[in-house]
């Protein structure tokens, strides 16, 4: 065997072991939502399931107890879907004009501005928790859907400048005058040429986003009321409320229900969340 192939035997032998080690627990989850009471009691850890049934996937669904309700995770999916779409799409939309603003249309004191927006990207989710509780209250959105919506899309607008800003740093001045010269304006060039430019990084920070907000459970356990919590507290409740037999399937089916939205999204959308990361990380 030549040095060459037997490097990349290597190589490939270091990369499916590593492959292996973070899918064992993803194995485990899935093999142990297809088993019944009776294969958890009698099999291992690692064995499959002698008769894969999707009652505990149903029961995590519809009703198994989170608490004092047992509706499953139902309820909980449904009011993170109608707070994470529009907070998303929002907190995106902001960021790229931030962007465009802060790139092309530069104004006195607009580093600066720049330059405080990037504190919101490292400060820790912490210390906004009295100053939002009291803004919602003032708004009357207080531990509602669109209080948290709202908190999710302040929250990611840092992030979001951050993405669009280095990213429009890159694209050629000449565009900007050469369609201000034809009498294009603010919202034109905007619509007409940055946006059309923008699909890479466009599809980063919605990736970006999603996965934050989908997965956040501090916002949402202390900002969302009884009606209006987001899947990760009820996933969080589910797994905490005790009865006679902990049903340890029923546990995972409900944590690959919660995690299925953003593995979609990863395996449908991965490669362009690389492309165009790699594309506006070598700008600005």
């Amino acid at each position: 065997m030549s040095r060459l192939n037997f490097h990349r035997l290597v190589l490939w032998t270091m990369l499916l072991l590593f492959a292996a080690w973070f899918l064992v627990p993803l194995y485990v989850m899935l093999t142990t939502s297809l088993k019944d009471a009776e294969q958890l009691r009698t099999g291992n850890l690692l064995s499959l399931p002698t008769a894969p049934t999707l009652d505990a996937w149903f029961k995590a669904w519809g009703s198994a107890c989170t608490g004092v309700q047992c509706e499953g995770l139902k309820p909980f999916f449904w009011n993170s879907i109608v707070m994470v779409v529009p907070a998303v799409l929002l907190s995106t939309l902001i960021g790229s004009l931030n962007g465009y603003v802060l790139s092309k249309w530069k104004f006195r004191g607009s580093e600066t501005l720049f330059a405080f927006m990037l504190f919101g990207v490292f400060m820790p989710m912490q210390v906004v928790l009295l100053p939002m509780s009291q803004v919602l209250g003032w708004l009357g959105v207080a531990s509602s859907v669109w209080g948290l919506m709202l908190v999710h899309v302040v929250a990611g607008i840092p992030s979001t400048t951050l993405f669009f800003r280095n990213y429009y740093i890159g694209l050629p001045d000449e565009l900007i005058k050469a369609a201000q010269l034809d009498g294009a304006g603010f919202w034109m060039i905007f619509r007409r040429i940055v946006l059309p430019l923008s699909l890479p990084i466009l599809v980063v920070t919605l990736i970006w986003q999603f996965t934050n907000i989908w997965n956040d459970f501090l916002y949402g356990v202390v900002f969302s009321g009884a009606d209006s919590k987001p899947i990760t507290v009820g996933l969080n409740n589910l797994a905490n409320t005790s009865s006679a037999v902990k049903e340890y399937n029923v546990d995972m089916a409900a944590a690959l229900i919660a995690a299925l939205p953003t593995l979609f999204v990863y395996v449908v959308a991965g490669k362009y969340f690389v492309r165009g990361l790699t594309a506006g990380a070598v700008k600005g």
